[in-house]
Protein backbone atom coordinates (compact mmCIF):
# COMPACT_ATOMS: atom_id res chain seq x y z
CA UNK A 1 0.00 0.00 0.00
CA UNK A 2 1.00 3.37 -1.06
CA UNK A 3 1.90 5.60 2.51
CA UNK A 4 1.84 9.60 2.61
CA UNK A 5 3.99 11.40 4.15
CA UNK A 6 3.80 15.02 5.57
CA UNK A 7 7.94 16.80 6.11
CA UNK A 8 8.88 20.11 7.26
CA UNK A 9 12.24 21.38 7.09
CA UNK A 10 12.65 19.67 3.81
CA UNK A 11 14.58 22.03 1.18
CA UNK A 12 17.87 21.43 2.70
CA UNK A 13 20.13 18.40 4.13
CA UNK A 14 18.48 15.47 6.20
CA UNK A 15 14.91 17.08 5.31
CA UNK A 16 15.40 17.00 1.64
CA UNK A 17 17.54 13.65 1.41
CA UNK A 18 14.54 11.95 3.26
CA UNK A 19 12.00 13.40 0.34
CA UNK A 20 14.30 12.01 -2.40
CA UNK A 21 14.53 8.85 -0.49
CA UNK A 22 11.01 8.39 0.39
CA UNK A 23 9.88 9.52 -3.13
CA UNK A 24 11.98 6.91 -4.57
CA UNK A 25 10.42 4.11 -2.55
CA UNK A 26 7.21 5.65 -4.03
CA UNK A 27 5.37 7.06 -0.99
CA UNK A 28 3.41 10.12 -1.64
CA UNK A 29 5.36 13.36 0.01
CA UNK A 30 4.35 16.32 0.91
CA UNK A 31 6.80 18.47 1.92
CA UNK A 32 7.24 21.77 3.11
CA UNK A 33 10.28 24.42 3.68
CA UNK A 34 11.47 28.45 3.87
CA UNK A 35 12.47 28.89 0.78
CA UNK A 36 10.69 28.64 -2.48
CA UNK A 37 13.17 27.99 -4.82
CA UNK A 38 14.58 25.34 -3.42
CA UNK A 39 10.92 23.83 -2.80
CA UNK A 40 10.44 24.30 -6.87
CA UNK A 41 13.67 22.28 -7.36
CA UNK A 42 12.91 19.59 -4.53
CA UNK A 43 9.78 18.86 -6.31
CA UNK A 44 10.97 19.12 -9.75
CA UNK A 45 13.63 16.37 -9.19
CA UNK A 46 12.54 13.56 -6.79
CA UNK A 47 8.32 14.33 -7.70
CA UNK A 48 7.09 15.47 -4.18
CA UNK A 49 4.10 17.81 -3.53
CA UNK A 50 4.86 21.00 -1.64
CA UNK A 51 4.12 24.74 -0.55
CA UNK A 52 5.93 26.78 1.29
CA UNK A 53 4.47 27.59 4.95
CA UNK A 54 5.97 29.94 7.93
CA UNK A 55 6.21 27.62 11.19
CA UNK A 56 6.46 30.80 13.25
CA UNK A 57 2.94 31.09 12.66
CA UNK A 58 0.91 29.10 14.60
CA UNK A 59 -2.20 29.43 12.31
CA UNK A 60 0.10 28.51 9.28
CA UNK A 61 0.90 25.74 10.99
CA UNK A 62 -2.52 24.44 11.78
CA UNK A 63 -3.09 25.56 7.77
CA UNK A 64 0.04 23.74 6.85
CA UNK A 65 -1.40 20.53 8.30
CA UNK A 66 -4.97 20.61 6.24
CA UNK A 67 -3.32 21.81 3.01
CA UNK A 68 -1.18 18.59 2.84
CA UNK A 69 -4.08 16.26 4.14
CA UNK A 70 -6.49 17.62 1.21
CA UNK A 71 -3.87 17.37 -0.88
CA UNK A 72 -2.44 13.32 0.07
CA UNK A 73 -5.92 12.32 1.42
CA UNK A 74 -4.58 11.29 4.63
CA UNK A 75 -1.09 11.65 6.18
CA UNK A 76 0.16 8.27 7.61
CA UNK A 77 3.38 9.42 8.51
CA UNK A 78 4.04 12.89 10.36
CA UNK A 79 7.85 14.19 10.38
CA UNK A 80 8.64 16.88 12.43
CA UNK A 81 12.03 18.04 10.81
CA UNK A 82 11.83 21.81 10.84
CA UNK A 83 14.66 23.39 13.25
CA UNK A 84 17.01 26.24 13.42
CA UNK A 85 19.58 27.50 16.01
CA UNK A 86 18.17 31.38 16.46
CA UNK A 87 22.31 32.67 17.55
CA UNK A 88 25.41 30.88 19.10
CA UNK A 89 25.30 33.29 22.23
CA UNK A 90 25.77 33.18 25.93
CA UNK A 91 22.84 33.30 27.79
CA UNK A 92 23.38 36.80 28.92
CA UNK A 93 23.33 37.71 25.41
CA UNK A 94 20.20 36.38 23.98
CA UNK A 95 17.43 38.11 23.55
CA UNK A 96 13.17 37.92 24.23
CA UNK A 97 12.90 37.76 20.65
CA UNK A 98 15.40 35.07 20.09
CA UNK A 99 14.26 32.69 22.51
CA UNK A 100 10.12 33.65 21.19
CA UNK A 101 11.94 32.42 17.52
CA UNK A 102 13.25 29.56 18.66
CA UNK A 103 9.80 28.36 20.81
CA UNK A 104 7.56 28.98 17.64
CA UNK A 105 9.80 26.59 15.32
CA UNK A 106 11.75 24.68 17.51
CA UNK A 107 8.85 23.72 19.60
CA UNK A 108 5.18 24.85 18.49
CA UNK A 109 5.52 23.91 15.44
CA UNK A 110 5.92 20.44 16.15
CA UNK A 111 3.56 20.33 19.14
CA UNK A 112 0.77 21.67 17.24
CA UNK A 113 1.42 19.22 13.70
CA UNK A 114 1.85 16.32 16.44
CA UNK A 115 -1.70 17.14 17.61
CA UNK A 116 -3.45 17.62 14.50
CA UNK A 117 -1.99 14.28 13.48
CA UNK A 118 -2.75 12.49 16.15
CA UNK A 119 -6.55 13.82 15.78
CA UNK A 120 -6.64 12.05 12.43
CA UNK A 121 -4.34 9.01 12.99
CA UNK A 122 -5.91 8.09 16.02
CA UNK A 123 -9.68 7.82 14.04
CA UNK A 124 -8.08 4.88 12.26
CA UNK A 125 -5.60 3.80 15.18
CA UNK A 126 -2.56 3.61 12.23
CA UNK A 127 0.18 6.06 11.60
CA UNK A 128 3.65 7.16 12.96
CA UNK A 129 4.97 10.13 13.77
CA UNK A 130 8.65 11.04 14.15
CA UNK A 131 10.32 14.05 15.84
CA UNK A 132 14.22 15.25 14.21
CA UNK A 133 15.07 16.81 17.98
CA UNK A 134 18.90 16.29 18.01
CA UNK A 135 21.70 14.71 20.06
CA UNK A 136 21.75 18.30 21.82
CA UNK A 137 19.15 16.91 23.88
CA UNK A 138 20.84 14.07 25.59
CA UNK A 139 23.53 16.52 26.23
CA UNK A 140 24.50 20.36 26.79
CA UNK A 141 26.92 22.68 25.69
CA UNK A 142 27.20 26.14 26.78
CA UNK A 143 26.33 29.65 24.07
CA UNK A 144 23.15 27.44 22.94
CA UNK A 145 20.87 27.95 25.26
CA UNK A 146 18.30 29.05 23.55
CA UNK A 147 18.43 26.23 20.78
CA UNK A 148 18.86 23.23 23.26
CA UNK A 149 16.56 23.98 25.72
CA UNK A 150 13.87 23.78 22.99
CA UNK A 151 14.82 20.22 21.81
CA UNK A 152 15.10 19.45 25.44
CA UNK A 153 11.51 20.23 25.47
CA UNK A 154 10.63 18.37 22.79
CA UNK A 155 12.55 15.49 23.50
CA UNK A 156 10.68 15.60 26.79
CA UNK A 157 7.09 16.18 24.59
CA UNK A 158 7.94 13.12 22.05
CA UNK A 159 8.04 11.10 25.08
CA UNK A 160 4.91 12.02 26.62
CA UNK A 161 3.39 11.50 23.26
CA UNK A 162 4.81 7.90 23.09
CA UNK A 163 2.67 7.37 26.10
CA UNK A 164 -0.74 8.41 24.49
CA UNK A 165 -0.04 7.79 21.13
CA UNK A 166 0.36 3.80 21.74
CA UNK A 167 -3.36 4.49 23.22
CA UNK A 168 -4.84 4.50 20.09
CA UNK A 169 -1.93 2.29 17.79
CA UNK A 170 0.06 5.16 16.77
CA UNK A 171 3.92 4.66 16.72
CA UNK A 172 6.27 8.18 17.96
CA UNK A 173 9.31 8.07 17.53
CA UNK A 174 12.43 10.61 18.55
CA UNK A 175 14.96 10.69 16.28
CA UNK A 176 18.48 12.23 17.17
CA UNK A 177 20.97 12.54 15.00
CA UNK A 178 24.30 13.85 16.07
CA UNK A 179 27.19 15.77 13.92
CA UNK A 180 25.67 15.85 10.02
CA UNK A 181 27.95 17.76 7.73
CA UNK A 182 24.86 20.21 6.36
CA UNK A 183 24.43 23.37 5.72
CA UNK A 184 22.57 24.07 8.99
CA UNK A 185 26.38 25.24 10.69
CA UNK A 186 28.79 27.28 8.61
CA UNK A 187 31.74 25.49 8.41
CA UNK A 188 32.15 21.96 6.43
CA UNK A 189 32.59 19.23 8.78
CA UNK A 190 33.41 16.02 6.45
CA UNK A 191 34.20 13.73 9.17
CA UNK A 192 30.78 13.95 10.70
CA UNK A 193 27.54 12.48 8.91
CA UNK A 194 26.64 12.87 5.83
CA UNK A 195 22.97 14.02 5.31
CA UNK A 196 22.00 10.86 2.83
CA UNK A 197 23.41 8.70 5.86
CA UNK A 198 21.51 10.65 8.51
CA UNK A 199 18.31 9.91 6.27
CA UNK A 200 18.40 7.08 5.50
CA UNK A 201 18.11 6.30 9.30
CA UNK A 202 14.76 7.48 9.25
CA UNK A 203 13.18 6.41 5.99
CA UNK A 204 14.47 2.87 7.83
CA UNK A 205 12.97 3.62 10.91
CA UNK A 206 9.46 3.97 8.73
CA UNK A 207 10.02 0.60 7.71
CA UNK A 208 9.76 -0.98 10.93
CA UNK A 209 7.34 -4.28 10.76
CA UNK A 210 3.98 -3.42 11.86
CA UNK A 211 4.51 -4.92 15.62
CA UNK A 212 7.72 -2.80 16.08
CA UNK A 213 8.04 0.37 17.45
CA UNK A 214 11.19 2.67 17.68
CA UNK A 215 10.70 5.25 20.47
CA UNK A 216 14.00 6.64 20.40
CA UNK A 217 16.70 6.14 17.48
CA UNK A 218 19.72 7.77 18.57
CA UNK A 219 23.06 8.15 15.75
CA UNK A 220 25.96 9.75 15.63
CA UNK A 221 29.23 9.86 13.76
CA UNK A 222 32.34 7.74 14.73
CA UNK A 223 34.19 10.74 15.94
CA UNK A 224 31.30 11.92 18.38
CA UNK A 225 32.13 11.71 21.58
CA UNK A 226 29.57 14.18 23.59
CA UNK A 227 27.78 11.25 25.30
Amino acid sequence: MNRTVLITGATRGIGRETVKQLCSQDFTVFATGRDPNLLDQLKETAGCLGEVFDLSDSEAVVSLYETARTSLGRIDVLINNAGFNPGKNPVAEVSAEQMDASYAVNFRASFLLCREALKEMSGRKSGHILNVISTIARTSAPNYSAYCSLKYALHGFTQCLIKEARQVNVKVTGVYPGGTDTDFRPEERPDYMRAESAAKMIVQCIHTPQDVTVHELVYRPMVESNF
